[in-house]
């Protein structure tokens, strides 16, 4: 029998991964350009902890999370703290308790790093960037234009601009299905069909509501058939007030971006456990992974609110790459002030540390190549390598 052999140090859990040069870089420049976007747009940033008490962490929206929450004991405080899965009830927190003062509608940015006790099949990762925004103390339907239309420019900033808004309103199946008397039974049975989008399910299960669901479900797909079907549909009045809301809601984006691509999902609610009003989820044309989710929401006991969360993970993968900053070696003995000139010029440069030796050392061009340079300078000139 052989040993076991030793654990290889390279091998991390399930879900998690290393980010190498170049993509943490493009990663991280990315984040910088959607969050200056952000800020042009009024949103002041915050940096709320990774780590916060549990009984904190996961109240008011954050208790949708708690089951993807990963738990570990303060041997400080010996009080159980909880690891973020999602910022938004962070800065719900903050907006609430340290920022409870200041002035209304509150507009708030944010960027770091979640922890999630597992991934999905489309997005295995457990540990994800977050890039958001929240609106906070409105409930104008120019506000949730507002996350859209700061999403969308965002997206744009980084180059990625066949990107898709699928709005959608989580409630809306639940306030339908309480306007009828299903049995528990019936009613769980009904929203399983709702959620599989089984039209067949739905006319055998439906009842009275057979016609006005199928008809719904049907209308999924570009923004204005969708609120056509919607304003045809014999709603109740709560049902009717929600579908009035998202109407007002596209028009106030296509009042300032009429080409921004929109759809409608009248009955989608999968994933929107806290969300109270219209809802988003952003896609690339072409692509299924999710590039951001958000929506409005009610922050800490009765304040109105809306946000927008960009995953960064996901953008990347579709968004072309940012073009890096040329890499140029210099030569030992190279002045400082020459270096810096072409650090200003826009060049990371890469000095040699050790004189050349005598006889069989490495050209300059070929250092360069093994340092993974584009350029070599030779004569205060930086000369591209071929």
């Amino acid at each position: 029998m052989t040993d076991d052999l030793p654990p290889n140090p390279a091998l991390l859990p399930a879900g998690l991964r290393d980010l190498l040069p170049p993509d943490a870089e493009i990663e991280a420049r990315s984040i910088e350009a959607m969050m200056e976007c952000f800020a042009a747009h009024g949103y002041q940033r915050v940096k709320p902890p990774l780590v916060e008490f549990e009984h904190s962490l996961l109240a008011g929206s954050g208790a949708a999370v708690a089951e993807q929450t990963f738990r570990l004991m303060d041997p400080d405080s010996q009080r159980m703290l909880g690891v973020r899965a999602d910022t938004t009830p962070q800065v719900a927190r903050i907006a609430n308790t340290r920022l409870a003062g200041a002035p209304r509608p509150l507009r708030l940015s944010y960027a770091g790093q979640c922890l999630r006790v597992r991934g999905s099949h489309l997005a295995p990762d457990r540990q994800v960037a977050q890039a958001g925004i929240e609106l906070i103390g409105s409930d104008a339907a120019e506000a949730d234009a507002e996350i859209v239309l700061a999403g969308a420019e965002a997206l744009a900033a980084i180059g990625l601009t066949h990107v898709s808004f699928d709005l959608t309103m989580p409630t809306m199946a639940g306030l339908l299905l309480d306007s009828e008397a299903f049995t528990p039974q019936s009613r769980a049975a009904l929203a399983h069909a709702l959620d599989r989008k089984d039209v067949a399910a739905v006319t055998a299960l439906g009842g009275r509501l057979a016609a006005t669901l199928t008809a719904l479900l049907l209308a999924a797909g570009e923004a204005t058939p969708a609120l056509e079907a919607l304003a045809a549909a014999d709603l109740p009045p709560e049902a009717r007030a929600l579908a009035d809301r998202l109407a007002a809601v596209v028009t106030a984006i296509r009042a300032r971006a009429p080409a921004l691509r929109l759809t409608i999902d009248p009955l989608e609610f999968r994933g929107f456990r806290y969300h109270t009003g219209p809802c988003i989820t952003v896609y690339a044309l072409g692509h299924q992974q999710e590039l951001g989710r958000g929506g409005r929401y009610v922050s800490g006991e009765r304040e109105p609110a809306t946000g927008l969360t960009l995953f960064p993970d996901a953008i990347l993968e579709v968004a072309t790459s940012p073009a890096l900053r040329p890499r140029l070696f210099l030569p030992h003995g190279c002045a400082a002030e020459t270096a810096a000139r072409f650090r200003h010029d826009g060049f990371a440069t890469v000095s040699a540390l050790d004189e050349p030796a005598p006889g069989g050392a490495p050209s300059d061009a070929d250092e360069a190549r093994r340092l993974l340079c584009t350029h070599v300078m030779r004569d205060g000139v930086a000369v591209p390598l071929s």
